[in-house]
């Protein structure tokens, strides 16, 4: 099993001071009493300033990614360990080295008895991991789904990056618009079973129905299984078995990198366009080249972050996940559960040449 921590760092200064700020400004209605009971009501109001003082203190918190080595998840996770320490909690990360529909159960068991105060999970699968979920549930764990969710009975909230909606459909008209809205066109996947990308391949190809894509064929969906090396492969199969094929579109980071790799290499550069789901630092040099002319992404630290705050309101019975509570996501603001217990951090961003040297991450 492989577990990855993160150091405790110091609370931002900046924060600091705007608690420090909101107490003392909460000084000003004392009493006759005493100076004493002035100095208390001024730790009461400072107490209540601070975004974080319902959290419970020491809160035991896990990450769940698809696989332990994904780029993608790499940043997600570290990005809500970070969040962790803001509401004084303990995260870290463990998982499988594949993401196979069941490599992921093990792990659950394993956290059920280290009585974690909250799973967090990204699902390979939406059913393989629920039978141990409802177990932790259970035994009062708290479970939240992120980036691919599970059967919604099997955990309290699911953290979206987007509209699942948005995602498919706008990843359909971002290529229409690359390739001029005809040609034949494929999609390069991650798994078969993962939640969050059939979901938006339903929304794909509900998309292509419309009178405006008639010019537009899928060919072939092929799954690359986010592994780099299998993608690299599909991505060439793709190209060989379809002459015709003018577009490729890869809704996983680990995908459209290892087609961009294949295609820069290849007779095929200019020829096919690519787009998809990317971190703008795997994807600026092959932007910069001239193999992939836009790609779209959500920041994935926010999307970790708001899973770490979603996590630790859960953990400290200030939210329950019905539909209209709100919680405090720290610096990212209130935010609202919506229907079947989904909160979702907000649309992608469609980089380019021009944007790309913007990011980092």
């Amino acid at each position: 099993m492989t577990v990855r921590f993160l150091s405790r760092r110091s609370v931002s200064v900046v924060a600091s001071a705007g608690v420090l700020a909101l107490g003392l400004a909460g000084c000003g209605g004392t009493t006759k009493d005493s100076t004493e009971a002035a100095a208390g009501g001024a730790a009461a109001s400072s107490a209540s300033a601070d975004p974080n003082a319902k959290i419970k203190k020491g809160l035991k918190i896990a990450f769940l990614p698809k696989q332990i080595n994904n780029p993608y998840e790499k940043i997600v996770d570290d990005a809500g360990i970070a969040a962790a320490e803001e509401y004084s909690g303990e995260a870290k990360e463990v998982g499988p080295s594949d993401a196979s529909a069941s490599s992921q159960v093990s792990y659950i068991n394993t956290l059920i008895q280290q009585r974690q105060d909250a799973i967090l999970i990204a699902a390979n699968d939406p059913n393989a991991v629920c039978g141990p979920l409802k177990q932790a549930m259970a035994r009062g764990i708290k479970v939240v789904s992120y980036d691919s969710d599970t059967a919604k009975e099997c955990r309290h909230l699911f953290i979206n990056q987007a509209s699942s909606e948005e995602i498919g459909r706008s990843q359909v008209r971002l290529l229409a618009d690359l390739i001029g809205g005809k040609g034949e066109i494929a999609i390069l996947s991650a798994t078969a079973n993962a939640t969050n990308q059939n979901t938006w391949i339903t929304y794909m190809r509900d998309e292509l129905k419309k009178p405006e894509y008639s010019g537009m064929k899928l060919v072939k969906i092929a799954y690359g299984d986010d592994d780099d090396q299998k993608s690299f492969q599909q991505t060439q199969g793709l190209l060989q078995a379809y002459p015709n094929l003018k577009g490729i579109i890869s809704p996983t980071t680990v995908g459209i990198a290892a087609a961009a790799r294949y295609i820069s290499g290849s007779q095929y550069k200019g020829k096919v366009v690519l787009t998809g789901l990317g971190t703008p630092n795997q994807m600026r040099k092959f932007v910069k080249d001239g193999t992939v002319q836009k790609f779209a992404l959500w920041d994935p630290k926010n999307l970790g972050y708001l899973a770490s705050y979603a996590a630790a309101a859960l953990a400290s019975g200030q939210i329950t996940g019905a539909e209209g509570e709100t919680f405090n996501a720290g610096r990212l603001g209130r935010r609202t559960i919506g229907k079947d217990g989904e909160v979702i951090l907000g649309p992608p961003t469609v980089f380019d040449k021009n944007n790309i040297d913007q990011y980092d991450f």
